[in-house]
């Protein structure tokens, strides 16, 4: 299936800031399941790639003269497929993925849960993370508002509630706690009738003889030809599309706005708009 994106970030200052670095992570690779068809990044100065040490296609952006707002668009076309893929593990070994960090750390009943599932994982690995990833689902809610990008696995799995971010986080303690390699992957999924499901996250671990599978804890499902693979990680702040620091600029806001579309979605979004660029200006400002 062909996915249509579109991610836009704007940071904007009330004071100007003087210089800012920004560490992107935006472009999906191509891979034995996706395929990208076209990409571009626009910003407000050259950026240059690099790759991370998790083998992530990454931008380096530099803004050197004052600004109140940095805009970064990203857009383009991937093409996924349903085909099974066996992964490569990729340039870190498999014990990096066993590493803890301070937003996938373990506590006792966190350790609890998932020792549960050892006996059924330690026997068929693939089906018992299968296992874990429902109990874990209906454990943990699906709800905004309720954590943020810094909240730990522990923390979430308490509350009993947060957003795939943490789905994501708390899956990845339980699968390092039982000895599975395990990688955070950020993404962005299209939904089925409209875009407002966009950027995600989900976790992929290691199956022996089968390589990297992907579990979308959030969804409880496996990843299919809607999912489109951007970035890995221990945890999001390996894996987030936009990271980095600044000096002066006080009053900072942030504006994210993505749009995820299937093909057919996606033609008629396109069609959608020629037809409105096509009508005369006034009668454009009517329909709006």
């Amino acid at each position: 299936m062909r996915v249509t994106i579109v991610h836009e970030t704007v940071y904007r200052y009330e004071s100007p800031a003087h210089y800012s670095v920004q560490y992107l992570r935006l472009s999906p690779p191509t891979t034995g399941r996706q395929k990208v068809i076209s990409w571009k990044i626009d910003a407000p100065a050259p950026v240059r790639h690099w790759v991370d040490t998790f083998g992530n296609d990454s931008h380096l952006l530099v803004v050197d003269k004052p600004h109140t707002e940095i805009r970064v668009r990203a857009r383009g076309d991937v093409e996924v497929h349903e085909t099974p893929v066996i992964e490569e593990a990729g340039p870190q070994s498999l014990d990096v993925y066993l590493r803890g960090t301070p937003l996938t750390a373990s506590d006792a009943n966190l350790t609890t849960f998932a020792n549960d599932f050892r006996s059924i994982v330690e026997k068929d690995r693939r089906e018992g993370l299968i296992k874990m990833m429902g109990s874990l689902r209906e454990r943990i809610e699906y709800k905004g508002g309720v954590t943020h990008a810094a909240t730990a696995a522990t923390d979430a799995f308490a509350r009993g509630a947060g957003v795939c971010q943490d789905h994501a986080h708390v899956f990845l303690a339980s699968c390092r706690t039982l000895g599975v390699p395990a990688r955070y992957v950020s993404g962005y999924l299209a939904a089925d009738r409209n875009a407002q499901l966009a950027s995600h996250a989900w976790v992929e671990a290691w199956v022996p003889d089968e390589g990297w599978q992907g579990y979308d804890i959030a969804n409880n499902t496996k990843p299919g030809v809607r999912h489109v693979r951007v970035a890995v990680g221990l945890d999001y702040l390996d894996a987030c599309p936009v990271r980095g620091y600044r000096r002066g600029g006080q009053g900072e806001s942030l504006e994210v706005d993505v749009q995820v579309f299937d093909g057919r979605r996606a033609r008629q979004v396109d069609k959608a708009q020629q037809a409105q660029q096509s009508l005369p200006l006034q009668q454009a400002q009517a329909q709006q």
